[in-house]
């Protein structure tokens, strides 16, 4: 019996450092609408991760406990956004506020039904500008080979720029 294989992963990490760096995309679908979520359910946030990280691996925060959760999004430097079309939800974003004055687009992403149609340029956008308006003196984020392979290009023809590479092993699919 074979065992897996691990997968070597890029993670990159990207940053703006003045607003004026976003070469924003505007909305592809005039049904879509960004908020900001306030008092999200447990459930809810559970969901938004499960779905829009399941074909990424995204699993650091799988086993969460409610009320991790909601210490999490109760703290005053995360901020949870919602992007809907036609009120269903399809994606979101979380920003999180450092005391050295940088703000982090934590997590970012749609639910699969609505990639390819435009999205994730106008849902970055949005994060970038939100999180310009918390007073940022940075911008940062990072991606790695894991995720979707549009996400990179979108970062970067935001303006976002590559600070630092680093390579890292996961277990292969088993």
């Amino acid at each position: 019996m074979a065992g897996s294989r691990n997968v070597e992963v890029k993670r990159t990490y990207l940053e703006m450092t003045a607003p004026g760096d976003l070469r924003p995309a505007r909305r592809a679908d005039a049904d879509a609408r960004v908020e900001r979520v306030e008092g999200a359910p447990a459930s809810f946030y559970r969901y938004l991760y499960a779905e829009v990280g399941r074909a990424y691996r995204w699993v650091d925060r799988l086993g969460w406990t409610d009320d991790e959760i909601r210490a999490h999004l109760s703290s005053p430097s995360v901020s949870l956004w919602l992007l809907t079309v036609r009120a269903a939800p399809a994606g979101y974003f979380e920003l999180n506020a450092a005391p050295d004055g940088s703000v982090e687009i934590a997590y970012f992403g749609l639910l699969p039904e609505f990639i390819g149609r435009g999205l994730g340029k106008h849902l970055l956008t949005e994060a970038v500008e939100r999180a310009w308006s918390l007073g940022a003196r940075r911008v940062w984020l990072h991606t790695c080979s894991l995720d979707d392979p549009a996400a990179l290009p979108n970062y970067v023809s935001r303006g976002f720029r590559p600070f630092h590479e680093e390579t890292y092993s996961v277990p292969g699919p088993s």
